[in-house]
């Protein structure tokens, strides 16, 4: 149901949107257009406000829409000729297909914009402890460490304000199989020095949750402190409290939250003798005895105190002005529109598996999860959605805009049109391509959704 949900609140959207732009621009041009339609198939409502008005339609299967105009593959009278699409100047035929991806585009970046105007609490890039063994680790980062700036080598700083622009930099650079040098400080601005993170070594791996996880930077750092123990468990019979702050469990220091799980989880299976805490409570140090109980679960056994541990991660409101946040939309969605296309290029060489492709139930998945978060998490989501839907639109596949503005190119280069036989062949190929693109995804997330991914 949520999937449901997700997929009747984004979809629409962007499907509207991106028609509305053929639309659109085909009016300012002068063409006639008979139908404006949200989804294909059997129509389910109508509205016409006269004869030689725009049919504005409804259909039965809700995952695309088309614009229906006079001459694009409808025939006309003689006298009709300057309203055709077909009779139009190459110019304006291909401003008419070009807009419904351009809008999608558009309409990203002013999405990014109204995050940026709204404001939102984003997650400080202060980093909790790498796991050993990770590239961060190898870097000499630790628990605490705030990131100001990165630069790739030899390449411009750019400021990094949140977890978030952290973690886009870190993607783009595993990308690009480059290393990714950090301006790191601590957490009150100081000793700042500069690390670089081995990136390169990742080079020609896919990019996918164990690829990321191999860098080591994923949690925010918050602080060891305990949250309210289940009653009877470990926690309560050690007399732990919730708020306690953990200093040091058998005298070695505890630097955050991450370090206090790994090391409840790591506790020896079996161990009779039990752990010896130090924690804060009230401004005073107090030792306690805590002896975790062991779990298994999926063939590991860890342990286990019954007590969560709290997560108090520092936060800034990211709020810009109205250029700024505009300026600022443009840049996420031009990173955006780049990111994809590399990663599609990646995918079509083969440096890239194909389940990195996702289809509506992953779209409607995601979505129901950024209405969960609140609505900029939402508005941030249909962005990255709408660039998706403009970069494939403009891919040139036939069947796509983008198949068409190469017609369009063919065209202009040659000074004839492509032939019929030629065309038919296209779409033909280009109808197997889309079918088997729809079938893949679909089948991702299948997968997804039944835990095989």
């Amino acid at each position: 149901m949520n999937i449901l949900l997700g997929l009747l609140i984004t979809l629409p959207i962007l499907i509207v949107v991106h028609e509305f732009g053929h639309y659109q621009v085909a009016r300012w041009c002068g063409v006639k257009v008979l139908r404006f339609s949200f989804g294909f198939g059997q129509v389910i409502w109508r509205r016409q406000s006269s004869p030689q008005a725009t049919e504005f339609v409804i259909s039965a299967l809700p995952l695309g829409g088309y614009v229906r105009m006079l001459g694009h593959d409808q025939p006309y009278r003689p006298d009709e000729a300057r309203y055709a699409f077909d009779a139009q100047p190459l110019v304006r035929r291909a401003a008419i297909i070009a807009a419904g991806p351009l809008v999608n585009l558009l309409l990203a970046a002013l999405l990014y914009a109204a995050v940026h105007w709204i404001g939102v609490d984003e997650t400080m890039a202060v980093l909790a402890t790498p796991p050993a063994r990770t590239l961060a680790a190898d870097a000499g980062l630790s628990a605490g460490d705030q990131v100001m700036a990165v630069s790739s080598v030899d390449g411009e700083w750019h400021d990094v304000a949140t977890m978030r622009d952290l973690q886009w930099q870190l993607t783009q650079a595993t990308v690009r199989g480059e290393d990714l040098q950090l301006q790191v400080s601590d957490q009150d601005g100081g000793h700042r020095r500069q690390v670089l993170l081995q990136l390169s070594q990742l080079a020609g791996e896919e990019v996918e949750p164990a690829t990321l996880a191999r860098i080591g930077i994923g949690a925010p750092f918050s602080p060891p402190e305990m949250g309210r123990p289940v009653a009877g468990g470990p926690a309560e019979r050690a007399a732990l409290r919730a708020g306690d702050l953990v200093l040091s469990m058998d005298g070695v220091p505890v630097p955050d939250a991450v370090a206090l799980v790994e090391r409840i989880r790591a506790h020896p299976t079996g161990d009779v003798m039990p752990m010896r805490w130090v924690v804060e409570r009230g401004g005073q140090r107090i030792e306690l005895e805590v002896s975790p109980r062991s779990v298994t679960e999926n063939g590991k056994t860890f342990g286990r105190i019954d007590a969560p541990v709290s997560s108090r991660a520092r936060t800034v409101h990211v709020r810009l002005g109205p250029w700024d946040g505009f300026v600022r939309g443009v840049q996420r969605t031009w990173d955006m529109s780049a990111f994809s296309l590399k990663m599609l290029g990646r995918i079509v060489t083969g440096q890239a598996s194909l389940r990195n492709l996702s289809g509506p139930l992953t779209i409607g998945d995601f979505a129901s999860q950024a209405i969960q978060h609140g609505f900029t998490d939402y508005l941030a989501f249909l962005a990255m959605v709408s660039v998706s839907l403009g970069v494939l639109n403009l891919l040139p596949l036939p069947m796509l805009d983008g198949g068409h503005l190469m017609y369009y190119l063919f065209e202009g280069v040659t000074g004839r049109p492509v032939s019929e036989l030629w065309l038919k062949r296209l779409q033909l190929s280009g109808a197997f391509v889309l079918l088997l693109l729809v079938t893949i995804a679909l089948s991702n997330d299948m997968a997804r959704m039944l835990g095989l991914q």
